[in-house]
This record gives structure tokens, sequence and C-alpha cells, in this order.
């Protein structure tokens, strides 16, 4: 076997042991992610990672046909590591219209888009009922639509203003109609980390308690981290352990998204991640995260040929067509706004693998084979 031989001439026993230990199935230790990341053998723990990612999703790689909605970038919270979020006061500040959220959907809808993906700032004056109101008018006009919307932040946010529990909040939300959670907010679980770059939102322990609640309901959600900033290898497992617990509770989590921090425009500053750095945390978070069904390649973040090569490193999806999308391009990537399906679909057909369109929930809609 292929992976035999690798592991049997691997020289390093720490990493011999790690690669013996993929081979028999038995889940990897935080010690043993984070010897991982201090590594420098990164086609081996590429090669380990891709191992386990095609005994659990084949050949299939992922897509689906979509449109992150940003309603407005008023933000109560101003995180350093945001190029984002701005005050009402700021010249470049905006809100969409529910006439102009409610086209945007209309355009993903007849192009045969079957999500939006909904986020954007903390606007100090939105009640409750705005966040619903934004939902249940998409649900009536588009009922066909999946609505992915409001991270843990803002619905904490909600929790806190209008004094209910995180409970109230998201049955109030799915009864208007919503189906999942995107996973931002997250950033790094870190306290150290957090005091830094995100003093004010909502924390570790509030992200984790509203995806733990939004599972309880039956609402899947995703799950991210912010890497590439001033957190340390051990902080990215720190965290990445803390989302494996709750998944060995819950079950809810779809899928894992790396996403790699841009500086440009942020107060935060500091320099891109490598590739990689990247491709390295890809393969690891597939290695360590044995109970989460998918990995993502966020192909906003990580740019074309980088997605391509993670997909071969452990990640099996690439998001999807998105068609516009304001917050890490206002950080500096140069990624285009839009994919069409086509061009994803090369794009991952040029990477070896074979492209699945699905919906929300991971269902296949079409093989691209």
């Amino acid at each position: 076997m292929e992976l035999e031989v690798l592991i049997r001439n691997q020289k390093d026993r720490k990493l011999k042991e790690i690669g013996q230990k993929v081979l028999d199935g038995t889940r990897l230790s935080a010690e043993d992610a984070i010897e991982l990341f201090y590594s420098n053998h990164l086609a081996y723990i590429g090669a380990l990672a891709e191992w386990v990612n095609r005994k659990k999703n084949g050949m299939f790689a992922y897509f689906i046909v979509n449109r992150q909605i940003n309603p407005t970038n008023v933000c109560v919270y101003q995180c350093d590591f945001c190029a984002f979020g701005v005050k009402k006061s700021d010249h470049r500040a905006y809100e969409m219209s529910m006439e102009e959220i409610l086209k945007k959907v209309e355009q993903t809808y007849l192009q045969g888009g079957r999500e939006v993906h909904i986020v954007g700032g903390v606007p100090p004056h939105w009640k409750v009922e705005d966040y619903i109101f934004v939902v249940k008018k998409i649900k009536e006009n588009f009922p066909d639509i999946v609505v992915k919307a409001w991270t843990a932040v803002e619905i904490h946010h909600m929790a806190k203003v209008s004094k209910k529990s995180y409970e109230d909040i998201l049955l109030e939300l799915k009864e208007a109609g919503l189906s999942a959670i995107p996973g931002g907010g997250a950033e790094i679980f870190s306290e150290r980390v957090r005091k830094i770059i995100a003093p004010y939102k909502a924390n570790a322990e509030e992200y984790l308690e509203i995806h733990r609640t939004a599972h309880k309901l039956g609402i899947p959600s995703n799950a991210t981290m912010l890497y590439g900033h001033v957190e340390t290898y051990e902080e990215r497992v720190e965290h990445m352990l803390k989302l494996r617990e709750l998944q060995d509770e819950t079950g809810g989590f779809q899928v894992f998204i790396p996403l790699a921090y841009w500086p440009e425009g942020t107060r935060l500053g500091g320099k891109r991640t490598s590739s990689v750095d990247d491709l390295k945390t890809i393969a690891i978070s597939r290695l360590f995260l044995d109970n989460f069904p998918h990995i993502k390649a966020y192909w906003i973040t990580l740019g074309e040929r980088v997605t391509q090569i993670a997909l071969n490193m452990g990640a099996d999806d690439v998001d999807g067509t998105i068609e516009e999308e304001k917050i890490v391009h206002a950080a500096g990537t140069q990624s285009p706004y839009k994919q069409s399906k086509e061009k994803l679909i090369k794009l991952i057909k040029d990477a070896g693998k074979i492209p699945v369109e699905r919906d929300t929930f991971y269902n296949v809609i079409a093989i691209y084979s």
C-alpha cells in the first residue's frame, strides 16, 4: 500500500508514529497536531490528509450555486482584524434596503442558485425584528431558496439587545425560515488572542453555546477558524479541539472552514499567510477533525491555484459561485468577485477531482464526471 510505504520511509520518529495512527484510524491528540504544525514535511502531511479525505469523500469535490449577501457594513464591534465593519458616520457606510436584498436573491434564484449566505456588520440600531424580517421576506418571496444566515456574533447580539435566550432567538429565526447558520465569528477561541483582535464580540464559550443550541434545535451549522494573525500553532489546535469536542457532543457541524487572514486595510496589520501555511492548515484540520465530514478550501481567501492543491491535501469543498463578497475583499484579497458554475467545474476537474454540485446540506444535485 502506497501510504504504508510512505510512513515506513519517514525518518522522523514522531511523524512516523502519527502516520501509523492515521493508518490505524486512531484519533490524533492535540500534541500530534501541534507536532504537525511545527513540521516542515508538508508533502507527507498532505498525503496523510488526502488519504483520510478519500476514505470519507472518495474523489468528490463539492460546490454550490449560491450568493453571499452582506446587508450592511455598519458595525458596533470595531475589531482590529476587520477591514469591513465601519461606524455609521463613516463615508464608506452602507445599508441595503429590503428591495435591494430581494433583487440579489432573485438574480441568484434565476441562475439556479440554491442558497443565500447572509452575514454583515452588527448595526447598533438594528433590533431582533430586523434580522427576522430579512429571513422572513426572502422565504416569502423565494420559498425554494435555503437561507443560511447570521453568525453566532449576530445571534449573540440579538440575544443581548432583546434580553432573550439564544434558544428563543434561534426558534424565532427558524420559524421565519432560517435553515442553517454560517460559521463566521469564531476567529480564534484563545482568550489571549481575542483580547487583541476582537475584545468586544461574542467570546468562545458564547460562540460554542449558540452552535450547541442550534444543533439541539435541528439547525445545522458550519465552523470556521481565522488564522495567520497573532495566534500560535498551539492556539490553533486548542481552537480545533473545542470544535471537535462539540461535534462529538452534537454532530451538528457540516464543514470546517479555515479562513486565511488578509491584513490590508485592517488596524491590526501584519502579513498575508503563506501558501505553505494555508495548505498545512487545511491538511492538519482534515487529520485532526476526524468527526467533521467536510473540510472547505475557501477559494475567496486561498485563490484558485492554492484551492486546487488543497483539494489534493485533505479538502473536499470549495464553497460556491458566491457572486459577491465584501468582507475579505475589504481586507485585500484579489480573488474575482464571482465564479460561474462552469468555472468551478473546470477548477475542480483540473485538480483531478470529480465536481459535485450540492445543496446547503451536502445532498448531491449533480455529478460532473
